[in-house]
C-alpha cells in the first residue's frame, strides 16, 4: 500500500486531514477548531509522505516528526499521525487500539470540559449556577473543569486582576501574565468555595487557571485551595500556547501543596516531557495527542508518568469528533494512571449529520464512552453530507484517486 494524495480542508473550523492510498483505503485526522489556519502546516508535509506506506506509521513519522513544534504548530504533525492510525486499522480491520497494545478497558471515562453554556457573569454566584447546569447534564460527568483567573474573563472584568498588562483578543490564548491583585485572589477563592458548594463530593471540580501566574501566588492559592480536595489546578506557570515547560518551578509548587498540579497540553513530543516528569514536577500531566505528536506519542509520556506516579488526564476539548475517536482508541489502552479524558463535543451541531460510526442516543453516559470497535479511528465523515461544509477549493477532497 502506498501513500498516493495529502489532503486538507477546513471544515467547520477544523482542519481536517485525509490520507489517500492506491488501494483506495483512505485516513481521517482533525485538529482543534481554534486552528484553522494551519492547512498550509498541513500540505507542506505532502510531497515527504507520498508514496510511503502508510502502515509503516513510525517510518513516515520519521519523516516529518521533527518538524513541529509547541502547540498549535505540532498540530499538523500530530493529525497526520491520527490519519495514519486510521488507516492502518482499517488496513488491518480492526480498531487502532488493537495495534497499540491492545485495550486494557471496555469503556473510558471522561470528563467535561467543552459542554458549557454561556456563564451570566464572573460573581461565585454565577460560577456556582454554571456547574450546577453541568452536573445536572444527562450525561453526569464525574467531574467538570472551570476556568478562573488567566483562563477565564476575569482578567477583564475584576478591576485591577492584576499588575500586568492586558492584551488584546487577536489569539486564542493570548498569555497575559503577572502579580494578582489581593482582592482579585480573593475572589477567585469565592468562586471556588461557592463552586463546590454546589458540588459537593458527587462531582470532583478542576480548574483552568492560566498560564500566566508567578509562583508565589500559585503557591498561595494551591495552598489555599487544600480543604476543597480538587482534583487539580492546571496551567498555572506556563501551559496554553506556552512555548516552553519549565519544570522547576512546577516542581517548587506541587512540593509547596496537597492540591495535584497539572500542565502539558502546549508540549510537543516525549523528549518535552522528560524532565517534567523524571524531575516529578507535577502531579497530573495532561498532552493532547492532536497537539503532542499523536497518539502513539502520548502513549508513551503516560507510560514514563506511571512508572514516576504521575497521573495522566489528556486533553481535548476542541478536537471535534474525529478527534473523539482518536482518543477514545489510545485511551482504551492507557496504564492505570489514566484518569479521564477531556470531552470534545462537536464543535456546530451538524457535526452529527456528518459524521459516521457514532453510538445512537448519547455519546456518554455516566461518564463513560464505549469503545469504537469500528477499524480505524472508528469514526468516517459521510461525504455527500459534508459537501456542503467544504470551500470552493477543497472541492475534491472527498474524492478518490481515480477520479480527482
Amino acid at each position: 500500500m502506498k501513500i498516493t494524495d495529502l489532503r486538507c480542508a477546513v471544515i467547520g473550523k477544523h482542519p481536517i486531514v485525509r490520507i489517500v492510498t492506491d488501494e483506495g483505503i483512505y485516513g481521517l485526522g482533525e485538529a482543534e477548531w481554534t486552528k484553522p489556519y494551519l492547512k498550509p502546516y498541513v500540505l507542506q508535509f505532502r510531497e515527504a509522505l507520498i508514496g510511503e506506506d502508510p502502515t509503516n506509521v513510525e517510518r513516515c513519522m520519521l519523516r516529518i516528526r521533527q518538524r513541529g513544534s509547541f502547540k498549535p504548530y505540532g498540530a499538523a504533525v500530530s493529525v497526520i499521525e491520527h490519519a495514519l492510525w486510521d488507516i492502518a486499522g482499517k488496513a488491518a480491520g480492526v480498531p487502532a487500539y488493537k495495534l497499540l497494545g491492545g485495550k486494557v478497558r471496555d469503556k473510558v471515562r471522561v470528563y467535561n470540559g467543552s459542554l458549557r453554556k454561556k456563564r451570566t457573569g464572573d460573581k461565585p454566584e454565577d460560577y456556582a449556577a454554571d456547574v450546577k447546569w453541568m452536573m445536572e447534564l444527562p450525561e453526569q460527568f464525574f467531574m467538570v473543569k472551570q476556568g478562573i483567573g488567566f483562563h477565564s474573563n476575569m482578567k477583564r472584568t475584576i478591576p485591577d486582576f492584576h499588575y500586568g498588562v492586558t492584551q488584546p483578543e487577536h489569539f486564542h490564548g493570548a498569555m497575559d501574565q503577572g502579580v494578582i491583585g489581593e482582592r482579585a485572589f480573593n475572589h477567585m477563592l469565592d468562586c471556588v468555595a461557592a463552586m463546590k458548594e454546589v458540588l459537593g463530593d458527587k462531582v470532583s471540580l478542576a480548574l483552568d487557571c492560566g498560564p500566566g501566574w508567578m509562583l508565589p501566588d500559585a503557591i498561595r492559592f494551591a495552598q489555599a485551595v487544600e480543604k476543597y480536595q480538587l482534583m487539580w489546578i492546571e496551567d498555572t506557570l506556563t501551559g496554553d500556547y506556552t512555548p516552553w515547560v519549565n519544570p522547576q518551578a512546577y516542581r517548587e509548587l506541587t512540593t509547596s501543596t496537597s492540591t495535584p498540579i497539572h500542565t502539558g497540553e502546549q508540549i510537543y513530543l516525549r523528549n518535552n516531557f522528560k524532565e517534567l516528569i523524571e524531575m516529578q514536577a507535577v502531579r497530573v500531566v495532561g498532552p493532547d495527542p492532536a497537539d503532542i505528536g499523536g497518539i502513539a506519542e502520548l502513549k508513551w509520556v503516560a507510560e514514563h508518568a506511571h512508572m514516576h506516579s504521575i497521573l495522566m488526564a489528556p486533553h481535548g476539548t476542541a478536537n471535534g469528533l474525529l478527534g473523539l475517536g482518536a482518543l477514545v482508541n489510545l485511551c482504551a489502552t492507557l496504564p492505570a494512571n489514566y484518569i479521564a479524558f477531556e470531552y470534545p463535543s462537536a464543535s456546530d451541531p451538524w457535526w452529527h449529520d456528518i459524521i459516521e460510526g457514532l453510538p445512537e442516543g448519547r455519546i456518554v453516559n455516566n461518564s463513560m464512552i464505549d469503545l469504537f470497535e469500528r477499524p480505524g479511528l472508528g469514526l468516517d465523515i459521510n461525504a455527500e453530507a459534508a459537501k456542503p461544509y467544504l470551500l470552493e477549493e477543497d472541492a475534491n477532497f472527498f474524492d478518490d484517486p481515480s477520479t480527482s
